[in-house]
């Protein structure tokens, strides 16, 4: 652990006028706090901030953020306040502390969106002040250097979160020696026998090629001085975990890989770059497709430098990194080699691109659950490069759209987003990007985002912002339907209909307004009767509501049974040979609750209880006749509706049937009641055994996306 002198001295040799009264006072209060704590090591529990401060060292960061490091816990294990922080250390230190301790706070909940809330709080976090996530980061790297004192299922589940959350972040900022050995360490708890595995192999190499490295090295510092280039050359060798992943990605063996080792020719200025690579190139054999120039396009972290494959010295295939000093350190430390705060400023995180869509993200996400997903899509390895028109560099994924460019350009873009050129030809808007593509977005302000585009879209950003007008257009459609239930349902009892009742009853449904009350009507979690009663609560039940309770359920020990032989009893309480029909504005099913209503020439109309229908009967109780279904009612088949919501995409009419054949019903009739652009309203007959098996069916159509609403049909 280092000590109180030692610290301050680390601080003071990259930033002399360093507050050094501060950072004694700081780590002396870090240790007066913690006192007696311990981790799970055993040692005292100071020495992880103090470790955590050394950390943050190396970055060369300013005497706030290694005061901050110091002090990151105090708030949330010991009886510290953020105002006391504030009144002993300013302000910046206890906003940076603050910020740090809700993270902490938010891990206090539940394992299934822990996670998900932990890093919504580290980005908003981390947009205030950069150093937030610098912190973080340090944080965790000693947590993940003292992971195997922990028990093996937290080990796991922090070595997981390391690698989804952490180390991306470290790449994005551009500290590859955080992110290498965060992610080292999490493979080789995650995945050890593939860790010890390329371990062994990259160990039997090494005795094998001890002699080639020096001579490669040798040969090209050689090259490079016979042309009057001063470089140095190095070697370099992939880690484990990068080495595993290339074989994942394509789905290669450990001996196909090429790039195993790779050398370093570190110059002065990018002119020079540029010359030895004319040099190198010159001399070897360029190995095709292996030649990426990150000088002319840095990815989005600020990585500089010119890779290139060629066959080498000792006809040895290699891969060649060339960069100036300043990249080479950039590269290594990322946001801390040129760092903002040695004067006392503070740089906002808003001021990095990739944050800012992140926020994004964050504003469009319907949970935080949704959130984390996208935004892991958002941070990996940005490989392919294209251009707008005006010549503008966009950044993105591997496989990426004319979409996910439209959105990465603006989220207005996006939305309106009809059609592509690319390199000047019209594209469907599912093509995949290319390196060096020049893409421009044909939009119109008739067009909305499209739910097939969720399909083909890769980044973050743009499923979001899919997912947001989805859920959005669903909203609309739910509040037009709730308030049309309800419209009718007044009328029908000859009650008045007003916003200013339902502004009344607004927290008796958990809604902050009108539409809430018109979208959970529309969508079926409430009611329009329970909305009724409770804008009417004095209001008596109806002629038909006193019907239908008047009707007791039938007894079933005295059963009148049909006189046709052979013919298997179907409903109850029927005269023999009496004729019997099923309401086609019900469509009932053995499952509802029944009643048999005498008409004119057509025998007995059979009705669900609560058909709207029956509103006309109320008066002429003499035609309603107490029924029920027999025991064998569900060896036929019957006919139910459903009214469905239908997104307007090829494919999704085949879908529908399939999931019903899948649930083993059968549609016997299909009616397009209404038509969108998006969406198409049907109303469709099934045949089916009961009512169970048609709630089956509408629960395997209310999971599929091209259904956006199902319900079953009421006249």
């Amino acid at each position: 652990m280092l000590r109180q002198y030692e610290l301050v001295d680390l601080v003071k040799s990259y930033d002399p006028d360093a507050d050094e009264d501060a950072l004694n006072r700081a780590y002396v209060f870090a240790m007066k706090k913690h006192g007696a704590q311990l981790r799970a090591s055993g040692d005292p529990y100071y020495s992880h901030p103090v470790e955590v401060a050394g950390i943050l060292t190396k970055f060369k960061l300013d005497s706030s953020s290694i005061i901050a490091g110091l002090l990151h816990d105090t708030v949330e294990d010991t009886d510290t306040t953020v105002e006391e922080v504030k009144s002993l250390f300013g302000e910046q230190v206890a906003q940076i502390v603050d910020g740090l301790t809700k993270l902490a706070m938010i891990e206090q909940k539940s394992a299934n969106n822990k996670q998900a809330e932990n890093f919504r709080k580290l980005l908003l976090a981390m947009s205030e002040d950069i150093r937030v996530l610098l912190i973080k980061l340090a944080d965790r790297l000693h947590n993940m250097r003292t992971l195997h004192f922990c028990k093996p299922e937290k080990r796991a589940r922090i070595a997981r979160e390391t690698l989804d959350i952490y180390a991306p972040l470290a790449e994005r900022i551009g500290m590859q020696e955080v992110k290498s050995e965060l992610e080292e360490i999490a493979f080789a708890e995650l995945h050890k026998d593939a860790h010890d595995s390329i371990v062994a192999r990259l160990n039997f190499l090494r005795e094998q090629g001890s002699n080639i490295v020096p001579k490669i090295i040798s040969q090209l510092q050689k090259d490079m001085e016979d042309n009057g280039i001063k470089a140095s050359v190095s070697g370099r060798e992939k880690t484990p975990y990068s080495i595993w992943r290339k074989m994942q990605q394509k789905n290669a063996s450990f001996e196909q890989l090429s790039d195993i080792m790779a050398f370093r020719i570190t110059v002065d200025d990018i002119a020079t770059c540029y010359q030895a690579l004319g040099i190198v190139h010159s001399k070897y054999h360029m190995v095709p497709r292996r030649f990426k120039d990150y000088i002319s396009t840095p990815k989005p972290n600020g990585y500089k430098s010119i890779h290139t494959g060629v066959i080498g010295p000792e006809n040895t295939r290699i891969e060649i990194q060339i960069r100036t000093y300043e990249m080479h350190e950039i590269a290594e430390k990322g946001v801390a080699a040129h760092w903002a705060y040695k004067q006392g400023q503070k740089a906002e995180g808003k001021n990095f691109r990739w944050i800012r869509e992140l926020l994004e993200i964050l504003e469009q996400a319907s949970n935080p659950e949704e959130f984390l997903e996208n935004t892991k899509l958002e941070m990996y390895n940005d490989q392919v490069f294209c251009f707008t028109p005006k010549g503008d560099l966009i950044g993105l994924p591997v496989n990426s759209t004319p979409v996910d460019f439209a959105y990465a350009v603006h989220s207005s873009v996006g939305d309106s987003c009809v059609g592509a050129k690319i390199n000047g030809e019209i594209r469907p808007l599912r093509t995949v990007l290319q390196n060096g593509d020049q893409v421009e977005i044909l939009t119109s302000k008739a067009q909305h985002p499209s739910t097939e585009w969720e399909r083909f879209v890769v980044t973050g950003k743009a499923k979001a912002a899919i997912r947001r007008y989805v859920r959005a257009y669903k909203r609309e459609q739910f509040i037009t339907l709730g308030q049309e239930i309800l419209e009718r349902l007044f009328k029908g009892e000859n009650l008045e209909f007003s916003e200013k009742g339902l502004v009344n009853v607004l927290q008796n449904f958990e809604a902050e307004s009108i539409d809430d009350i018109y979208a959970k009507v529309g969508e079926g979690l409430v009611t329009g009767w329970d909305v009724l009663k409770a804008v009417y609560p004095g209001y008596k039940q109806s002629k038909l509501e006193k019907v239908v309770k008047s009707i007791k359920v039938p007894s079933f020990k005295k059963v009148i049974k049909k006189e046709r032989k052979g013919e298997p009893l179907k409903i109850k309480g029927l005269i023999p040979g009496m004729a019997v029909h099923f309401a086609g504005c019900c469509h009932p099913l053995p499952g509802d609750r029944i009643v048999g209503i005498v008409t004119t020439g057509k025998g007995v109309a059979v009705h669900t209880i609560d058909c709207k229908s029956l509103e006309k009967y109320a008066d002429e109780p003499e035609r309603w006749l107490d029924i029920a279904w027999g025991e064998d009612a569900e060896s036929d088949m019957h006919t139910g509706r459903l009214k469905i919501m239908l997104s307007n995409e090829p494919g999704s009419l085949g879908e529908l049937s399939n999931l019903v054949a899948r649930n083993n019903g059968n549609i016997s009739n299909l009616n397009i009641v209404y038509r969108t652009v998006s969406y198409f309203e049907l109303l469709v007959d099934i045949e089916v055994k009961d009512l169970k098996h048609l709630t089956d069916i509408i629960a395997a159509l209310k999971a599929s996306k091209v259904v956006s609403y199902v319900s079953r049909a009421t006249q």
